[in-house]
């Protein structure tokens, strides 16, 4: 038997190579085409951008759901357990289910791996591969798939899409993605198919540039947020949410709402709306906007302003790179503007953090304090983020250390902040809820 339990098969599967030198979908293409072509089977949704994606990817999920749908989402990284990546109706594959695949999977792949070994199918392939095989088993309307990292050689890129959707681009992962926007929006842009519609977000002029020239060259028609789709009247909501309202593709929605802060998840909404209406014309499905504003109203997304107590108030907020902290920090300025904020930071070492601790330290309400986690072998240590820092923070070793020695200097009207990794959130969180 390839895996004999559960953790046997997460062994097999973190085991795996984590990436090539050179980025290629050679590998995944012989693996699926080893499984008869499972990508082929599906409906799918495909989401790529630097940041955004797991936001939008859940509301597309709650939108589908509402239309009586069932759908399979793909996503990472998790925040709780591994088997969250791969889901259906928002529920994670069982233990027992993904031990089966990978004992499916498993003996198939480690035969193409003999007969190339120097380019073994790595992690993300393969856990691409389980998703594939997976989903095309199951009674599925729609799958939403979220890119790993970039597009055009992600292993997520054998999928023929519906829709493709390019969130946002920015700063990050540029060892792999290039050093300027035009390169990384190349990327992005590699989800792009022939023919096939594509939605993008506020995205930088140089990126939106590459974006658009390369739907035009694929004949692939573009909807671009602020141009073919709007949003207005965006008002936070004392109920821990956003309202606005929303205008595009022959629709309307006034009054709609999400349970999540920021303009930027206001953003996330609309490309999600925009993605879903295409998707249905293209299913010759109806659209109903009471539908669409109960599926975004249902959308909570973990991890992201994610309130977990309110007497003291503490939010989590997975910000793990540039971009990202730029838009906490201006949600954190435009609706906690009236409150001191202790911010509690941990990020990864490969991660932008002189910009991330810099746009933190431009807010004259923050009181950062450095810290670090377990689990990944990429965080980044206290002292690399002290030596990020222009000046001298507070530093714990433990975060857990952090969590009584801040509660101890702040007010009850005072919010406490995690942020920095989703990897950090997820630890936090689990602590928590538990």
């Amino acid at each position: 038997m390839y895996a004999k339990n559960y953790q046997a098969a997460l062994q097999k599967i973190h085991g795996r190579p984590k990436m090539h030198k050179e980025g290629s979908l050679k590998r995944i293409q012989q693996a699926v085409a080893a499984f008869n072509h499972p990508e082929q089977q599906l409906t799918v949704i495909h989401v790529a951008g630097t940041n955004g994606k797991g936001s939008v990817v859940n509301n597309l999920r709650h939108l589908a759901n509402a239309q009586g749908l069932t759908v399979g989402t793909f996503t990472s990284p998790f925040l709780t357990r591994f088997n969250e990546r791969i889901s259906i109706d928002g529920q994670p594959i069982s233990d027992q289910a993904l031990l089966n695949l990978v004992n499916q999977v498993g003996p198939k792949v480690a035969k193409l791996d003999a007969a190339d070994p120097t380019n073994q199918i790595t992690e993300f392939e393969f856990i691409t591969l389980l998703m594939l095989v997976y989903f095309a088993q199951q009674a599925l309307d729609l799958v939403i798939v979220e890119v790993g990292i970039g597009g055009l050689t992600d292993a997520t890129n054998v999928v023929t899409p519906l829709v493709s959707v390019i969130v946002t681009v920015g700063y990050d992962h540029m060892a792999l993605l290039g050093n300027t926007l035009a390169e990384i929006a190349q990327h992005k842009a590699g989800i792009i198919k022939s023919g096939q519609p594509v939605v993008s977000g506020r995205l930088p002029a140089e990126a939106q540039a590459v974006v658009t020239a390369t739907a035009a060259e694929k004949g692939s028609p573009l909807y671009q947020l602020g141009r073919d789709f709007k949003v207005s009247q965006r008002q936070p909501l004392a109920s821990w949410g956003e309202s606005f309202t929303y205008t595009g593709v022959q629709q309307q929605l006034k009054d709609a709402t999400i349970p999540m802060l920021g303009a930027y998840q206001v953003d996330n909404a609309a490309i999600a709306l925009t993605a879903f209406i295409l998707a249905l014309k293209r299913l010759h499905q109806s659209v109903s906007v009471k539908t669409l504003k109960q599926g975004l109203a249902q959308a909570k997304w973990a991890g992201r302003l994610e309130k977990v107590n309110a007497q003291p108030l503490i939010v989590l907020d997975g910000a793990h790179n540039e971009p990202a902290m730029q838009a906490l920090a201006q949600t954190l300025k435009a609706d906690f503007g009236q409150l001191d904020i202790y911010v509690v930071f941990a990020a990864l070492k490969d991660k932008a953090l002189v910009p991330m601790l810099a746009t933190l330290q431009a807010l004259p309400q923050v009181h950062l304090v450095l810290t670090q986690f377990t689990g990944n072998p990429r965080v980044a240590s206290v002292t690399t983020l002290q030596e990020a820092s222009p000046v001298t923070l507070p530093v714990f070793e433990h975060w857990q250390e952090a969590l009584p020695a801040v509660l101890q200097k702040m007010s009850a009207d005072d919010m406490l902040l995690f942020t920095g990794s989703l990897y950090f959130i997820s630890e936090v969180r689990h602590y928590f809820e538990s």
